[in-house]
């Protein structure tokens, strides 16, 4: 296994928890009771929520699951069951209070996930633009609404993006297939907690109907939308996410 890379990405602390070949790398910046977990999407690292972290009034864990970011590869991709129960045990290893899990994306599956698997560990979700779309399952569908989406974003993000796919090293192909075939859609009506759906206006990696049918399906689940913001939702300008997560927090 390689040396993980602990150079911060957030201006905070940063470890690298193992279990088995699997290592999680984890940022922890900011101070409070309130704990706010990111998990990034495909391709991407907790480097793209440095915006976010610093609009965010607690305790920050952002973390990259392994073969993404700076943690290394694991001997085969993880499932998003895994990926979550990997986070859970690091959060008990740690004795974090229960969190706030953000997930954009891929990650929004996986802080789905957590919420059913592990309970216990999350206080509130929010799902960042979810997929994968039920009604669009298929790698060359979700490839061409990810290239409309680039094509409308600011090059800078599309600049991050290259570099952290790049990063996400040769079984990117593995890890498509993982989110892919995962059903979040069974996930959703077992969250138990009070959940945000966010979706950008021009998102069309996450219609309107798919994010709708998505926040319905959960008991305590609402949607909210962010004018002018494609998939990247919080990466391109975190602020009005961070300002719609705060929002809802006050009433939880």
């Amino acid at each position: 296994m390689s040396t993980p890379d602990l150079t911060p990405a957030l201006s905070g602390s940063v470890t690298a928890f193992v279990e088995g070949s699997s290592t999680l790398i984890v940022e922890r910046t900011g101070s409070g009771s309130d704990v706010f977990l990111l998990v990034h999407g495909l391709g991407m690292g907790r480097s793209v929520f440095a915006e976010l972290a610093r609009r965010l009034d607690g305790t920050v864990v952002a973390v990259d699951l392994p073969g993404f970011g700076a943690a290394p590869e694991p001997e085969l991709p993880l499932t998003m069951p895994q990926h979550a129960d990997l986070i859970a045990a690091h959060l008990a290893s740690t004795g974090t209070p229960p969190v706030t899990v953000i997930g954009h994306s891929m990650g929004s599956q996986v802080a789905a996930e957590l919420a059913v698997r592990h309970p216990e560990r999350v206080r509130a979700v929010v799902l960042a633009a979810p997929t994968v779309d039920a009604g669009a399952r298929r790698v060359a569908r979700q490839a061409l609404r990810f290239l409309h989406d680039t094509a409308s974003i600011d090059p800078r993000v599309v600049i991050r993006g290259v570099r952290e796919y790049l990063r996400a090293g040769p079984h990117i192909v593995r890890k498509i297939r993982a989110t892919v075939t995962h059903r979040p859609e069974q996930v959703y009506p077992r969250i138990s907690v009070p959940t945000l759906v966010l979706r950008g206006s021009r998102d069309p990696v996450c219609p309107p109907v798919w994010t709708r049918s998505v926040a319905d399906a959960i008991p305590q689940g609402e949607l909210a939308e962010i004018p002018g913001c494609g998939h990247e939702t919080m990466i391109r300008d975190a602020a009005p996410a961070a300002d719609q997560i705060q929002e809802f927090l006050s009433r939880i």
